[in-house]
């Protein structure tokens, strides 16, 4: 984790405990934090490490984000469904 400090020096314990309460506030994992101080002000401005999501999509009146735990049923109502797209008869801004 990259951590920048600009306007005044601060000890390590101070730096963690910005960390700690971003990380335990936004119950996430921190990529990098630039700290600005200004007197009694601390101007905190971080970037938090990408979390992986899964796709969520709706086909066949269904919600899923994988196709492997259909049975073959499904499988086969969802190969012969018919795709529909916006690509022809309209104009792309």
């Amino acid at each position: 984790m990259e951590i920048t400090v600009t306007g005044q020096e601060i000890n390590g314990k101070e730096k963690q405990a910005y960390v700690d309460y971003l990380e335990k506030k936004y119950n996430r994992r921190l990529e990098s934090l630039q700290i600005t101080l200004d007197g009694e002000y601390a101007d905190l401005s971080y970037q938090f490490q990408p979390e992986p999501f899964e796709r969520i999509r709706r086909i066949t009146g269904y919600l899923t984000g994988n196709l492997s735990t259909w049975n073959n049923g499904k499988r086969a109502e969802e190969a012969d469904r018919v795709k529909h797209g916006l690509e022809k008869g309209f104009e792309i801004l």
